[in-house]
């Protein structure tokens, strides 16, 4: 069974930095898409940034050049920095793979922006 487990989150300022991380067990990933998602109060979860398992990246235009995706393979470790954060940034984020699966779903990491 395939757990994924989200950790650094927190409380920030805009413009500050925060570097969120997936642990995933239960199954080698490294050959799957990953992807950040992330879920603000009273929207829709959303895509927010993916890896190819050749480490190729792609980003939804509102992080495109604040955000960065990458993996660790051999740590089965999808990592998310978050630069030049806004309020707008604020949300629950959660990983998963590329399409996500609705029984791999965590239990995500808090993000909250002040401004």
């Amino acid at each position: 069974q395939v757990q994924l487990v989200e950790s650094g989150g927190g409380l920030v300022q805009a413009g500050g930095s925060l570097r969120l991380s997936c642990a995933a067990s239960g199954s080698d990933l490294s050959f799957r898409a990953m992807g950040w998602y992330r879920q603000a109060p009273g929207k829709q979860r959303e895509l927010v940034a993916g890896v190819t398992p050749g480490g190729a990246t792609n980003y939804a235009d509102s992080v495109k050049g604040r955000f960065t995706i990458s993996r660790d393979n051999t740590k089965n470790t999808v990592y998310l920095q978050m630069d030049s954060l806004k309020p707008d940034d604020t949300a629950v984020y959660y990983c998963n793979v590329i399409p996500s699966k609705y029984d791999y779903w965590g239990q995500g990491t808090q993000v909250t922006v002040s401004s």
